[in-house]
């Protein structure tokens, strides 16, 4: 077998520097990744690699460039990408190691690019905020005050801070003002940390909101800290905005998008863009899940704009590559991609889109290889096996999902580890195979088979399917056959943290602008 072609460090920086389109992918878990990783690398877990390549690098002949800690993943890695058709795949020469020896710069955490740009922000304009303690009493006080979280619905829900109404960050300029319609209100913005707090704070500031405007200084992290108390399973959320709002949120948002450098298209031009093969062009629509899900564009994948600008690497891991943004609004798209452009990226928003041509519906679909020949089996097939015994069964499923929910007797495994973690000793009787939705078990079948000599069965629809059919999930650790390290705790999400996790975390933030002040790869600009 021919070695597969490597690229130095020196390469990376270099198309970095140029704008030149590049995707570095890290084949680790996540918590591995999370741990140390280049500014601007992705995570593609090995595990899950034929269910994302496709739709998060969507051209075929992109430079990509694979890597891992000690190089047992990237011949496994470049294998499956050239099988799924990708042209010019590359491994890091000397992985982590390599990129650490030749001066790169080492960060930590996820969605890293967005988090050190909105430390970069507040230290170039100053983003006003203030302490959970002093927001606590303007609240207790009766002050005339709105508190908005600026974090997904499903965020906000699991936790918020008293009286705070749901507002992802993309909305915030169009219903702010119908939430504070008084300029005299003052606005707090906060999210669970500090990036989408700032950034939310600070659009309401470019768009030239009249009202005093803070960040929660530290977001919900702040507010435990400071031994205060959060709100759970809150369902408080922004109103519908009639056509006055809209207009006036769009002449805002336009304002702020002009001066970062975003341009504007129309279908015709974008087709013209999207025929062009030698550059990614990513088309994202940037309003609600349910929005998208009710009517939206061929071709365009949701990613509502306040979680778009904080999780960019997930979003548009191919850096240099050009991004489309959409929105029925305007507005949101807009706020976005100012952003963006602020970030290093060439930004096109679509406009004048007629309303018939919102034809697709339903979520977001994976667009994957065929898995090949699988025997898949009924929730109710699988019961039987499971009450005449024994059965072997597999999940999948990652290990938070696992812990929150799985079929009894079912055993967590990462599929990268099988084998390590899977003796054919451990096998006895009837061989099934799980996972949230069956995909992954699928793609797993093959090497489940090889390794025990014994073709697994597949659970059709996987664990959703199964409670979909009445029937219940145990909860807990169970019996792993993997360790539970592939998913990175994140010190901000949850409510049951370690206050030392949380500072840590916090301390960490502030070290960001320095980071990226020695990787000096950005590129990123501040209005």
């Amino acid at each position: 077998m021919t070695a597969p072609r490597t690229a130095l460090p020196a390469d990376i920086r270099l198309a970095l520097l140029a704008r030149q389109e590049i995707a570095l992918i890290d084949l680790r878990e996540e918590d591995a990744f999370a741990q140390a990783h280049p500014l601007f690398a992705a995570n593609f877990p090995l595990s899950r690699l034929e269910l994302e390549a496709w739709d998060r690098i969507p051209r075929r002949n992109t430079a990509i460039v694979v890597y891992d800690d000690d190089g047992s993943l990237t011949g496994r890695g470049v294998d499956v990408l050239e099988r799924l058709g990708y042209l010019d795949v590359r491994v890091l020469k000397g992985g982590l190691d390599g990129w650490r020896a030749a001066g790169g710069e080492i960060f930590r955490d996820v969605n890293v690019p967005s988090k050190s740009f909105g430390e970069l922000v507040e230290s170039r304009v100053h983003t006003p905020s203030l302490p959970a303690p002093e927001v606590k009493a303007l609240l207790d006080s009766g002050a005339d005050l709105v508190v908005l979280d600026a974090r997904r619905f499903e965020e906000y829900r699991t936790m918020s801070i008293p009286t705070g109404i749901s507002v992802p960050g993309a909305e915030l300029v169009l219903r702010a003002p119908l939430i504070a319609p008084d300029p005299a209100t003052t606005i707090i913005v906060n999210c669970a940390g500090r990036t989408r707090s700032l950034i939310g704070t600070q659009s309401l500031r470019n768009a030239g909101l009249p009202n005093p405007v803070y960040a929660l200084r530290n977001g919900t992290i702040g507010w435990t800290l400071a031994g205060q108390k959060l709100d759970h399973g809150q369902e408080r959320s922004f109103p519908e905005a009639d056509g006055e709002a809209v207009a006036q949120a769009k002449a805002r948002a336009r304002d702020v998008a002009y001066r970062a450098g975003v341009r504007w298209i129309n279908p015709a031009e974008l087709a013209v863009l999207a025929a062009d093969r030698t550059r990614t062009t990513y088309r994202l629509d940037v309003r609600t899940p349910q929005e998208y899900a009710d009517g939206h564009l061929q071709g365009f994948r949701s990613a509502p704009g306040g979680q778009l600008v904080q999780e960019t690497d997930h979003s548009a891991p191919v850096r240099g590559a050009r991004i489309v943004l959409f929105d029925t609004l305007s507005s949101r798209a807009d706020m976005s991609a100012s952003w963006l452009a602020q970030m290093g990226w060439e930004v096109l928003v679509l406009e004048n889109v007629p309303a018939d041509a919102l034809s697709e519906v339903g979520p977001n679909r994976i667009h994957h290889p065929d898995p090949g020949h699988v025997t898949q089996i009924s929730p109710d097939h699988l019961a039987r096996l499971l009450e005449e015994g024994p059965v072997t069964l597999l999940d999948f499923a990652p290990s938070p999902a696992y812990r929150r929910g799985h079929i009894d007797g079912a055993r967590f495994i990462i599929r990268v580890r099988l084998e390590q973690d899977l003796s054919p000793a451990d096998v006895r009787g009837a061989l099934v195979l799980t996972s949230p939705d069956g995909l992954l078990a699928r793609f797993a079948a093959a090497e489940v088979a090889s390794l025990t000599g014994k073709p697994p069965l597949v659970l059709e629809g996987g664990t959703q399917a199964w409670t979909a059919a009445g029937k219940s999930l145990a909860n807990g650790t169970g019996a792993p056959l993997s360790a539970f390290d592939d998913v990175y705790r994140r010190p901000y999400e949850g409510t049951d943290n370690p206050a030392s996790a949380m500072q840590a975390y916090l301390d960490w933030e502030f070290g960001l602008v320095e980071q990226l002040r020695r990787d000096g790869t950005h590129g990123f600009y501040v209005i």
